[in-house]
């Protein structure tokens, strides 16, 4: 089948030139194949979805383009659906020359930018004039944020897109994009003022944290928006302790209110280092607090006092082949898997997907230690990421690892069962705990004092018993390592974890309380 877009643009006299010019052989490709420019897929819908503007160019009765420009709030442009897309014209135009060449001429060329990113997407369509009597329709392509009268709407049906290459688009970034950039440079810049005034004053030693393994931060750097990785050494220069890919630390964090805590980061230094361990940390300015304390309060010199790592994330020792599916900061325990696997000789691809490539920790050292096996996946690349793909076309033995965001650990789960996998060569760490399902507030009873303790529906059971300072042991706080499993004595609970087996669960009446719920509006607990 041949290429839409192409078959519009592509006129005998157009692949004469192209011939003339010696790229025919390159284009020819274009045109071979299984079609699918026509139909948006969800990295077009997503990336559409994103812009505030789009040039457009209409046909006059003349024959002359035109073009407009088109503009409003982000997302104005509505993808209805695979080969449907729709604005509301905003008043303002008080030309209507598109308005009335459309009434001639169905024709209609858009042209989106993505500046920042150097990226840009064509769509060939025709196009229909909603008029402003259409109220159901034109309400579809409102924006009912936006303070502007709209006085019609366009429907444009997609004919065919293409997307170019990033070759001579100069980045242009808008005030919001340089605010993004500037906050946490502003943020930090008081941050060392604060810290300059404060060094003015005789203070103790500064350090954070219990734990048996003093570590001492003796680099930092940016490694993408957002991402900064720690540099961990031991104080006295003496070497770390072993550990195996996939290790994660438990470093001390001071919280806004005061509290001290742990949090998980995964070492993505390489494995066969003993004098230095790394960590990377995301802020997330809506997370829990952990990632905003470290981002504004670890600096050069700080001790941290931290619990040994530990290891729920083990790389196989065979001699089987790997598939490792990294999204965002998921790459964190994946590269030093990698690292490992390529020095044992021990075949494996990456797959590491992001939002784009500035947002991408480590992407220039990836793509530079492991080209010939690593695939990228973001705005400025043509392939997607297809896990029916991997697992289909993946040897019987491989074993597949992941790291990410909820939803890409739970689509390789239900992947895998489609596929007939078995669920040992399915291994994954998810960023946080999955969300309670049918959470709601619960009263849990200790056996052995009788205390009574609710637990509120946004809550774990576990933050509740510690809030309560009931001594519970625990650690991941995801459902993955079993540091806090106890028997249920009454009450039918709601298995949330990865840790526990169908036995311990269903006969042994064990539970992690970090996760799981209760399908009772009650528990008693061996407490």
């Amino acid at each position: 089948m041949s290429h839409k877009y192409t078959d519009i643009f592509f006129t005998d006299t157009v692949k004469q030139v192209q011939v003339e010019q010696r790229s025919r052989s390159n284009y020819a490709s274009m045109e071979l194949g299984d079609d699918v420019n026509y139909l948006f897929s969800p990295r077009e819908a997503d990336f559409i979805a994103n812009r505030d503007s789009v040039y457009m160019a209409s046909v006059t009765e003349t024959g002359w383009p035109y073009v407009q420009h088109r503009g409003g709030p982000t997302g104005f442009m509505k993808v209805i659906d695979e080969k449907t897309i729709g604005f509301a014209d905003f008043s303002g135009n008080s030309q209507y020359v598109s308005t009335g060449n459309f009434r001639t001429n169905n024709r209609v060329s858009l042209f989106f930018m993505d500046y920042p990113n150097r990226t840009r997407l064509k769509v060939a369509g025709r196009v229909s004039v909603v008029s402003d009597s259409d109220w159901e329709t034109l309400a579809k392509l409102e924006v009912p944020e936006y303070r502007a009268r709209v006085e019609r709407g366009f429907i444009i049906h997609v004919e065919g897109f293409d997307w170019n290459c990033p070759q001579h688009i100069t980045p242009r970034f808008t005030e919001g994009d340089l605010q993004k950039l500037l906050t946490p440079l502003m943020e930090e810049n008081q941050s060392l003022k604060a810290r300059l005034t404060d060094s003015a004053q005789p203070q103790a030693a500064q350090q954070l944290g219990h734990g048996e393994l003093p570590l001492v931060i003796t680099g930092i750097r940016q490694l993408a928006d957002q991402i900064r990785a720690y540099e961990l050494r031991s104080p006295d220069g003496k070497n770390l302790p072993e550990i195996q890919p996939g290790a994660h630390l438990k470093v001390p964090v001071k919280l806004e209110n005061g509290r001290e805590e742990l949090r998980h980061y995964s070492i993505c230094s390489n494995p066969t280092r003993r004098d230095i361990y790394e960590i990377a940390v995301r802020h997330e300015p809506d997370g829990r607090g952990g990632s905003s304390a470290i981002h504004k309060h670890y600096r050069l010199g700080l001790r941290l006092n931290c619990e040994p790592p530990e290891n729920y994330f083990q790389l196989h020792n065979d001699q089987r082949p790997a598939v490792l599916i990294a999204g965002g900061i998921g790459i964190t325990p994946l590269k030093p898997m990698a690292q490992m696997l390529k020095a044992k000789g021990i075949d494996f691809t990456l797959h590491y997907s992001g939002r784009d490539q500035s947002s991408m920790a480590f992407y220039d050292r990836i793509k530079r230690e492991f080209a010939d096996r690593l695939h990228l996946y973001h705005a400025e690349t043509p392939e997607r990421l297809s896990l029916d793909e991997l697992l289909a076309n993946a040897a019987p033995s491989t074993v597949f690892y992941a790291c990410g965001p909820a939803r890409l650990i739970d689509d390789l789960i239900a992947t895998a069962k489609r596929h007939g996998i078995d669920d040992n060569r399915i291994r994954f760490e998810r960023f946080s705990a999955a969300p309670p399902a049918q959470a709601q507030p619960i009263t849990v009873t200790l056996a052995r004092s009788g205390q009574r303790i609710q637990v509120a529906d946004d809550q774990s059971i576990l933050d509740a018993l510690l809030d309560s300072d009931i001594p519970v042991p625990y650690s991941c706080k995801t459902g993955q390592c079993k540091s806090c499993v106890v028997k249920v004595v009454d009450g039918e609970p709601l298995h949330n974890d990865d840790a526990l087996s169908d036995t311990e669960k269903h006969t042994g009446q064990l539970m992690c309380p970090c996760v799981s719920r209760a399908k009772t509006d009650y528990l008693t607990l061996d407490l």
